[in-house]
């Protein structure tokens, strides 16, 4: 496996043109269908979400800015940050339930990721569809790189396991489940979703490499859990344990 160093050159090195390439081969147009914002079978949903991006979430919530695109006017679209609304970090993001274990006071140990927050059913906390069931992000300007990307992945080898069928020559960008594949997109809507492909697998290598570089093993109490990602170790409030 090569180191996380030479997987980061490999995506600085990444051309966007042929990013592109890749995108408008295989075509997309969002059908605002939702399923990338919804759980499935169950499973609650899980889309990972840098630190830097839940403080811009917040930020958005604190100016309180109207976020987002909606696709209707319709009560169920109004954005979840209000004016006179505030955010902390927990409304935002939630620890990855990935290397987490069911304890007798509920999930504990250590993970490494932030994933959005959902709601009761399982959903992402931002997602909204109005009477007719279509669906919209209410933070659509503020998204996360892995929901303005998807359903595409860029595979630079070693960390990074994208799932989902190679649509390139050489197997560099994947497309996942999503029915709106297939469809016809512009020149500059491929780019511009190459360019955010690009961004993504960079920041992903990034992130990495500072989890691995700040990771200090913590001691867990029941109950408790521990998110590292590249600023140190976490509570899931947000805030740092050697507080």
């Amino acid at each position: 496996m090569q180191s996380l160093e030479a997987e980061l050159e490999r995506a600085r090195a990444l051309d966007v043109s042929e990013l592109a390439d890749a995108v408008e081969t295989i075509g997309f147009e969002c059908t605002r269908c939702g399923a990338c914002c919804k759980s499935e079978a169950d499973d609650p949903h899980t889309a990972t979400v840098f630190p830097d991006e839940v403080r811009r979430l917040q930020e958005a919530a604190a100016a309180g800015e109207s976020v987002g695109d909606t696709p209707s006017e319709g009560d169920a679209q109004d954005s979840v940050i209000g004016e006179d609304d505030t955010r902390d970090w927990r409304d935002v993001a939630r620890p990855m339930p990935y290397g987490l274990v069911d304890g007798d006071e509920g999930p504990e140990g250590e993970t490494f990721e932030w994933a959005l927050q959902t709601d009761a059913c399982g959903d992402c906390a931002f997602y909204r569809e109005d009477d007719s069931g279509v669906g919209a992000c209410s933070v659509h300007a503020d998204r996360p790189l892995i929901c303005e990307t998807y359903p595409f992945s860029v595979d630079v080898g070693g960390t990074s396991q994208p799932m989902g069928e190679a649509v390139d020559a050489e197997g560099i960008v994947r497309a996942h489940e999503c029915e709106g594949l297939g469809r016809d997109i512009d020149r500059a809507d491929a780019e511009s979703l190459a360019a955010a492909l690009k961004e993504r697998a960079v920041r992903e290598v990034e992130e990495a490499i500072g989890v691995r570089d700040a990771y200090d093993p913590v001691s867990t109490d029941p109950g408790e859990v521990v998110v590292h990602d590249s600023e140190g170790a976490k509570r899931p409030d947000g805030s740092r344990t050697d507080d």
